[in-house]
C-alpha cells in the first residue's frame, strides 16, 4: 500500500510526485470537488445559513475514483493550495473521503521544490477550521448578495444582470472616476520652455520658466506669456545659482499578487487574468530540459513582503558572484515591511532557485512563461542589490529678473538598475537630462524660447493596473480575487476596455446609480472594506461565521424588501444603441438589444414588429485565403471555436485554427495561429511543416451585422 497525496492540478501532481518517489501516489482533485449548486441559492437561511454542498456536475467519476484510491491507501495527505480556498478544498475532500478532521493530514507547500515539498510533508497539521469557516462565510455572503440582488436588477433593468459584493464596488469605483472626468472643467495655463547654450559650447540644455527671484509665477494667458517674452527678448541670461547633490534610489520590494499584476500590465501588456494563469503554471511546475518538472516560483497569491533567510542568502551569493560586493547593500540583506492588513501566510513572490536564470531555461518555457518568470526573477534579485546613486544638478538661470530652472542627473553608481527598474505611470526622472558643467555667473546664449499653451487635465481613467492598485488601497477584495473581479465586470459589460483603459458602460452607470439609491452599503467602499476585515476576524477565530452572516443579512433583507416594494411598478429603460439598418418588415429603425446569449439587432417597433437580425464575430483585417471574404468566428454545439468564410456556402474555407495575413517564408501559403502554452504560427500546406513562435498580439474581433434573421438560420 502507498500513501495518497491529493493536490489540485495535474501539473502540480506531476512535480510533487517527482520529489516524493515510489512510496506515494499523487493525484489531482481538479480544483473544488464539492460546491453550492449554481442553479439554486443552496443556503438554508432559517437554519443558521447552512450551506447545501454537492459534488460538482461532471466530477462524479473523479469523486468515485478518489474514494477508491483513499480506501486502498495506507494514509491520505491533503496537499491543496496553501490559502483559504485550498483549505476549504481539503475540508471538502475530508468529508468526501470520510477522513477524521482531527487527523494531522493537511500539508502545504509554499514552493514546489525538493526543499519545499520535504518541509511541507515533514510538518503535517490538522485542517484549520477557522480558515475553512472564513472561506464558507465569504462564499455564502457572496451567494446571498448575488442570488438575492441579481433577480432584482434583472427585473428592473435588463435580463441576465448580476450583482456581487466585490464586483459592484469595483464598478462603482470606475463609474465615480468617470463622473469626476465629466465634471472636470479645464483651466488654461502657459509654460515658457527655453534652451540655453553655455558660451563657447555647442550643446544646448533645457530649462523651464519658474517666476522671478521672489516667487513662482503662474502664467494663465497668452497675453501674459507674450509680455514676459517681450521683457526678456534682448536680455543676457546667466547662471544665478547652482546646487549639486546626491540622490539615492532604492529598489522596489519583491512582488506580491497585486504588484505583480500591475507590473505585468505595464511592462508586458498582460491582463490580470493572463498574469495569474501563467504564474500558476510557474508555481505548479514546468518540465525543464535535463531537470524534469520544477516549480519555478513561490506561491503567487500573497500580500506579504516577507522573504526567507535561505532566499536572502541565495540572492546575496548570486549578486556577489555576478557583480561583486559593491552591488550588495552596505547594511546587509533588505527586509521589507508588509501592509498592516497583510495576511502574511506566505512569502513574497520570488524564484525558488536563484541560479535558474531566465535565459538558461528559456527553451523550456512558453513565451508568456519566460516573460513573467524573467520579471519575477529580476525584481527579486534587484530588491537585494545596492541602491542607485545619482549626482544631481539644479540651476537657476536669470533672464532680466525672471528665473528659469534646469535640473538633471548623472548616474554615479548604477546599483540595482543594472538589472531592473520598476515602471510607473508617471516617471518624472525621464524628463530630466544630463546638464553641462554649469558655474555661478556663467554667461549663456538663448537658442530657443517657446511659449506653450496647456490645459489642466481631468483624472485619468483606470487601467487594470491602477484599478487593482485602488482596490488594494481601499481594502476591497483579496489578492486572489482581483483578476476574477475585473474579468467579471468586463465580461458582463458593466465596464469596457479600450486598449488598456477601463470606462463604464451605460449599463454599468445605470446599475451603479440604482445600487447607490437602494443598496448604498453594498456599493460603499468603506463598508465593503470593513466586511473584508470582519471576514479576517473569522479566519483568526475571533468571530463566528454565522454571527457575521446574521448581522449582515438582517439589514440586507430589510433593504431588499423595501426596494422591491418601492419599485414594484418601476422599470428602468436603457438607451438603445441605434444602427443604420431599417426594418425590412415595417420600415422602423433597428436597434441593438441584449438577450440571454448576448447582443442582437431588433426592430424598435417591438412588440408590434418582432423582426430580429443577428450579430456575428469577425476577425478584423483578416481575409479568407480562398476568396478574400471576411473570416467569421463560430462555435460548434459543444462550444468549440472554429473559423469559416463569410461567403459560405459559395466558399467552403473552414479551420479549427485562426488564420492570419502572414505568409509562410518557405512556401508562400498563409500561416495559422496555434494557441496554448507555446503559441506558434504554422503553415498548414501539405509537406511544408514551417512553424515559428508567435509573438503577435491577439487579433481583434469585431461584431458584424448579418442580414438574415435568426428565425431563418434556426430553420436551416
Amino acid at each position: 500500500m502507498s500513501k495518497l497525496v491529493i493536490v489540485e492540478s495535474p501539473a502540480k501532481a506531476k512535480t510533487i510526485k517527482k520529489y516524493l518517489g515510489s512510496g506515494y501516489e499523487v493525484v489531482a482533485s481538479m480544483g473544488h470537488i464539492r460546491d453550492l449548486n449554481p442553479n439554486r441559492l443552496s443556503v438554508d437561511i432559517k437554519k443558521k445559513f447552512t450551506p447545501k454542498y454537492e459534488i460538482i456536475k461532471g466530477k462524479e467519476e473523479l469523486a468515485d475514483e478518489l474514494i477508491k484510491l483513499a480506501k486502498k491507501s495506507e494514509y491520505v495527505y491533503l496537499a491543496t493550495d496553501p490559502d483559504r480556498e485550498g483549505e476549504a478544498i481539503s475540508w471538502h475532500l475530508a468529508y468526501l473521503l470520510g477522513l477524521d478532521l482531527n487527523d494531522t493530514n493537511r500539508v502545504t507547500f509554499n514552493e514546489i521544490t525538493k526543499t519545499g515539498v520535504s518541509t511541507g510533508m515533514s510538518s503535517p497539521r490538522k485542517i484549520d477550521i477557522d480558515l475553512v469557516n472564513a472561506q464558507q462565510a465569504r462564499r455564502i455572503l457572496d451567494r446571498l448578495v448575488g442570488y438575492k440582488l441579481s433577480p432584482f436588477l434583472s427585473k428592473k433593468i435588463r435580463k441576465g444582470l448580476s450583482a456581487g459584493r466585490v464586483q459592484s464596488v469595483a464598478v462603482r469605483i470606475v463609474v465615480d472616476r468617470e463622473e469626476k472626468i465629466r465634471a472636470f472643467k479645464p483651466e488654461e495655463y502657459w509654460s515658457i520652455d527655453a534652451k540655453f547654450i553655455p558660451k563657447g559650447e555647442r550643446k544646448a540644455f533645457s530649462a523651464a520658466f519658474y517666476g522671478d527671484s521672489k516667487e513662482k509665477i503662474k502664467i494663465s494667458t497668452k497675453e501674459q506669456a507674450d509680455k514676459i517674452l517681450d521683457e526678456i527678448k534682448d536680455a543676457q541670461p546667466f547662471v544665478s545659482k547652482v546646487r549639486h547633490g546626491t540622490r539615492k534610489r532604492q529598489p522596489a520590494p519583491p512582488f506580491i499578487t497585486s504588484t505583480l499584476q500591475q507590473e505585468a500590465s505595464r511592462k508586458l501588456g498582460f491582463q490580470s487574468k493572463r498574469t495569474m494563469k501563467v504564474a500558476q503554471e510557474l508555481y505548479e511546475g514546468i518540465d525543464i530540459q535535463g531537470m524534469g518538472a520544477v516549480g519555478l516560483i513561490t506561491y503567487m497569491r500573497t500580500d506579504s513582503l516577507r522573504l526567507s533567510e535561505d532566499a536572502l542568502k541565495a540572492a546575496e551569493d548570486y549578486i556577489k558572484n555576478k557583480w561583486g560586493n559593491n552591488y550588495l547593500p552596505s547594511d546587509g540583506p533588505r527586509h521589507f515591511k508588509s501592509r498592516s492588513n497583510a495576511q502574511d501566510g506566505h512569502e513574497a513572490i520570488r524564484p525558488t532557485t536563484v541560479t535558474l536564470e531566465p535565459e538558461s531555461i528559456k527553451a523550456s518555457l512558453s513565451s508568456d512563461q519566460y516573460k513573467l518568470y524573467k520579471l519575477i526573477w529580476e525584481r527579486f534579485i534587484a530588491c537585494q542589490m545596492a541602491e542607485c546613486i545619482q549626482k544631481t544638478t539644479q540651476a537657476d538661470i536669470d533672464v532680466n529678473g525672471y528665473i528659469f530652472k534646469a535640473s538633471g542627473y548623472v548616474v554615479d553608481f548604477d546599483g540595482y538598475t543594472v538589472l531592473y527598474v520598476e515602471s510607473t505611470d508617471n516617471n518624472d526622472e525621464e524628463k530630466e537630462s544630463e546638464l553641462p558643467e554649469l558655474k555661478k555667473d556663467m554667461q549663456l546664449k538663448v537658442k530657443e524660447m517657446t511659449p506653450n499653451q496647456h490645459f489642466t487635465q481631468p483624472p485619468a481613467r483606470y487601467t487594470e493596473a491602477s484599478l487593482i492598485k485602488a482596490m488594494e488601497e481601499y481594502g476591497i477584495g483579496r489578492p486572489s480575487t482581483y483578476a476574477a473581479t475585473i474579468s467579471t465586470i468586463t465580461s458582463r459589460e458593466y465596464v469596457k476596455r479600450q486598449n488598456k483603459t477601463l470606462y463604464p458602460t451605460e449599463l454599468g452607470e445605470v446599475t451603479t446609480k440604482l445600487m447607490e439609491e437602494r443598496f448604498p452599503k453594498i456599493v460603499n467602499v468603506k463598508f465593503t472594506a470593513q466586511m473584508e476585515q470582519n471576514l479576517d476576524t473569522v479566519e483568526d477565530g475571533e468571530c463566528g461565521w454565522v454571527d457575521l452572516l446574521t448581522t449582515f443579512y438582517d439589514d440586507f433583507d430589510k433593504t431588499l424588501k423595501q426596494a422591491k416594494e418601492d419599485m414594484k411598478d418601476v422599470k428602468i429603460e436603457l438607451e438603445e444603441d441605434k444602427t443604420d439598418l431599417i426594418c425590412d418588415k415595417c420600415g422602423k429603425p433597428m436597434v441593438v438589444k441584449f438577450g440571454k446569449y448576448g447582443k442582437f439587432i431588433a426592430c424598435s417597433g417591438f412588440p408590434d414588429c418582432r423582426n430580429i437580425v443577428k450579430l456575428i464575430n469577425t476577425l478584423k483585417d483578416i481575409d479568407c485565403p480562398k476568396c478574400g471574404g471576411s473570416i467569421v468566428v463560430r462555435k460548434t454545439k459543444k462550444g468549440r471555436l472554429f473559423y469559416g468564410c463569410s461567403n459560405y456556402p459559395n466558399c467552403n474555407f473552414v479551420s479549427w485554427y485562426e488564420p492570419t495575413n502572414e505568409k509562410c517564408p518557405q512556401c508562400g501559403e498563409i500561416l495559422f495561429r496555434k494557441k496554448g502554452k507555446k503559441p506558434a504560427l504554422f503553415c498548414n500546406a501539405e509537406g511544408c511543416g514551417y512553424s515559428a513562435e508567435d509573438t503577435l498580439e491577439e487579433t481583434e474581433i469585431i461584431q458584424t451585422i448579418v442580414s438574415q434573421t435568426v428565425e431563418t438560420e434556426e430553420n436551416e
